[in-house]
This record gives structure tokens, sequence and C-alpha cells, in this order.
């Protein structure tokens, strides 16, 4: 995304399985995606940031507990976030300079009911089918399972029309069980599931007797609003030491012809210390 060495000469990943496997059941799981360093460094830094919060409606999880704006939060975040071998897969849906939109974790408590069942990028209000306007990535930091509430994924609903979304949220809502279609997402702790942001899902129930941790971050095309301000919730002070992928990925890039200019300029210059906006060099001038 920076312009840097390709990220196949660095990692050896080979995205195309996972783009095909994505394009055709709707998710794909790429396991180690975390080693133990990382699941422990990520462990390290969240357990401070818990204890905090609590979800305000049924969707956010009345018994889960999100911290916003993670990847603002330590290196381990951001590394997580600018994955070069996630970089890969993602570039197979998203045009360049596509942005981070959001970044959190999540820690389902037990007695947890399952969240409804909806599709990540339906706020963008554009007709189905489509291409998705968004690609969405779940990280187990614990291991994913029925029991724990691991989450649901249709099969397949990515593909379907508004009418067949409309539809199916229709019978689903009438129904006191979970639809015949429905594959709860099983992975273990260190993997991460990607899928484009038109799949339909929901975090599953937490039937078990511990929480269940986990991290999701969002990216969507370089063109829309993201759903998380990252100009006004990380400090530039931060931004400035963050790797030129993450900057981009955080809106400090342009896409063409110049969409994200500040005043005719590129955005990355407003990380240049000193720097002041045109309007206050004028108005001195």
């Amino acid at each position: 995304m920076d312009g840097s060495q390709p990220a196949s000469a660095i990692t050896g990943f080979d995205p195309k399985p996972h783009v095909a496997e994505m394009r055709e059941r709707g998710w794909t799981i790429i396991e180690n995606f975390l080693d133990a360093q990382r699941l422990a460094d990520f462990r390290a830094g969240v357990e401070p940031l818990l204890g905090h919060y609590r979800g305000r409606n049924d969707f956010e999880g009345r018994a889960t507990e999100r911290v916003y704006t993670l990847v603002g939060r330590g290196q381990v975040f951001e590394d997580i976030a600018c994955d070069a071998r996630l970089m890969m897969v993602l570039s197979a849906f998203l045009k360049p300079n596509f942005l981070l939109s959001a970044s959190h974790a999540i820690c389902i408590f037990p007695g947890e009911a399952a969240q409804s069942l909806h599709y990540d990028d339906g706020f963008y209000q554009q007709p189905r089918p489509r291409p998705p306007l968004g690609i969405s990535v779940i990280g187990a930091i614990d291991a994913f399972t029925a029991e724990n509430g691991g989450t649901v994924m249709i099969p397949g609903s990515h593909r379907w029309s508004d009418a067949e979304a409309a539809g199916f949220r229709l019978n689903h809502l009438a129904a006191t069980s979970p639809p015949p279609e429905a594959t709860p997402l099983e992975m273990p702790a260190g993997a991460i599931a990607v899928f484009p942001g038109t799949l339909v899902h929901g975090a599953g129930a937490n039937r078990s007797q511990a929480p269940r941790l986990a991290f999701t971050n969002q990216y969507c095309e370089p063109w829309l609003r993201t759903q998380e301000n990252f100009y006004l919730s990380i400090p530039k002070e931060r931004v400035r030491a963050m790797s030129p992928t993450l900057q981009s990925l955080l809106g400090y890039s342009i896409t063409p012809p110049f969409l994200g200019m500040v005043t005719a300029s590129h955005p990355a210059k407003t990380l240049d210390p000193g720097w002041t906006p045109a309007i206050e060099r004028q108005a001195v001038e």
C-alpha cells in the first residue's frame, strides 16, 4: 500500500486460496495469524483496558465489553492492523489506499445472548447484490467454539439481493432458533476470519463458563467515510511514529485524483513537525 517491498516477498504468503474462498463461501480463515508471542502481547496490552465498559444496547451486547480505537493503543495492535498477509487479501477486494474503518477488542462474557444477524457495510445503503464496500476481520484471542459465542456465519449471503437479505431478516426475527444454514465460526486462538462486508453474520450466544476475547478490524473503500474518526481519536504525535502503511490506513493518504487533500496538499504533510494549517499561515502573512 505504501510502495514498500511487496508483501509476497516478505512473507511467502499466498492470498489466492483465501480470496477464492471469500468469493465462494463468503469467508476464509487464516490460521496462525498471531503466534504465541503476539497473543501474549495482545493480552498484556488489552488487559488494563478491560473492566470499564459494557454495551449500551443489544447489538453492542449488554454482557459484552468493547475497547474502541484499539489500533491506537499499542504496537501489537498497530502490527495486526497492517499485517502484510492481510493487506494482500484486502487488496483483492478494495481499491488502493483503502482505509481502516473500525478497530476494537471484544470480550463476550458468559450469559451473553446472540447478536442480531446483520452485514457490516449495510450502513452505506447501496443496492444489493453488489461488490463489498468493506472487508471485516475477526480475530480469535481465545479459541472460537459454538458454545462460547463463535460468530454465526450465513454461507453465500454475501451474494444476496436486497430482497433476499430483507426476507431472511424477517424470517430470522420470527424464528426461535438459528436458521438451518447458520454456521458457527470455530477457529483456534491466533486465527482470523476475513469476510466481505455483505456477508450476513452475528456473534453467537456465550453458553460457556468463561469469557471469549477477540478483536475486529474493519476496512473500507478509500472514498467512503469510516466508522471511527481516527483523525480525532489518535493524537498526531502517536500517528507520526506509525508505519507509512498504517498512516495510510488511518487516512493520511490520497485517493486519486485528490480525495483527502488538506488545502491542496497531501495529508501526510500534516504529520511534519511544526506543520500549521494554511489558513493560520495565511492569516499571519
